[in-house]
């Protein structure tokens, strides 16, 4: 698999709680050459962490990686998100060479320019089902102590790594709805702005979604889906996802699509 990149963005990373996927989230960042690294919000869980702070030695590592890469030479900029919202208060500064944005504008090889940005926001222009609220809170958390459960087991028997809870999320249609309608809202925004789309994370959903002449891009997670969004040299974007069988997911769609989900089923 080609491993050089112009941009990658990872999203949701929730380092500081069980939940993450740390030993794959280390080895792509390893394996990976990239100019540009956006860190599109909720890297380092601080919610969770005023609860129960769980930070192993491979977490420590990823951060270790990170000032690593931003000291080699790639461009890294975080974006916090509703979870790591400290950091906003230190936006517009640069931080042991990371630097920190409230949001940022990329521009791909092929001239495209997209706003980048954690997606947070779209939760006040969005319903938010009582289904999404209880998977987003203790559902959420029951659900992702079951998918470390389950893929525990899948590797004691020489199996790949499995979503469970992304496959929940797909064929739950509240969640759905819910998904649809913070798509709407992220390509309403950008093409208010008159940009060539958008990519953000917070619903840990990566997918790709166009409508009309905008793009939407969602990196996903890595305590669900250990997904990335990654820009070739030429400008195409790709949706990647890495774990013991690294493969890509989906390529963006050139015309306006209906439903595009990726699944690792």
């Amino acid at each position: 698999m080609k491993t050089q990149f112009r941009a990658v963005f990872i999203s949701d990373v929730h380092l500081g709680t069980k939940a993450c996927q740390a030993e794959h989230l280390l080895d792509f960042l390893y394996k990976i050459e990239t100019e540009n690294l956006y860190l599109v919000g909720d890297i380092i869980d601080l919610i969770e962490m005023r609860k129960r702070a769980y930070f192993n030695d491979t977490q420590q590592h990823v951060v270790q990686r990170i000032l690593e890469l931003a000291k080699q030479g790639t461009k890294v900029t975080y974006i916090p998100g509703n979870h790591d919202a400290f950091f906003r208060q230190f936006c517009g500064q640069t931080l042991s060479g990371v630097a920190l944005e409230q949001q940022a504008i990329h521009i791909t090889a092929d001239g495209r320019r997209f706003l980048v940005s954690h997606g947070d926001e779209f939760d006040q222009m969005v319903k938010v089902s009582p289904i999404m609220l209880a998977i987003g809170d203790k559902a959420h958390g029951l659900m992702l102590s079951l998918n470390r459960h389950i893929n525990r087991i899948r590797r004691a028997f020489g199996r790949p790594y499995w979503s469970f809870a992304g496959y929940l999320k797909q064929h739950v249609s509240k969640a759905q709805e819910f998904i649809t309608r913070f798509e709407t809202a992220a390509i309403k925004t950008a093409r208010n702005k008159k940009l060539d789309g958008y990519i953000g994370g917070h619903i840990h959903f990566a997918r790709f979604q166009r409508q009309g002449d905008v793009l939407y891009c969602n990196d996903g997670d890595w305590v669900e889906h250990c997904t990335a969004l990654v820009e070739h040299e030429d400008g195409e974007l790709q949706l990647l996802h890495w774990s013991e069988q690294p493969c890509f997911l989906a390529s963006e769609p050139s015309y306006e699509t209906l439903e595009t989900t990726p699944s690792l089923a």
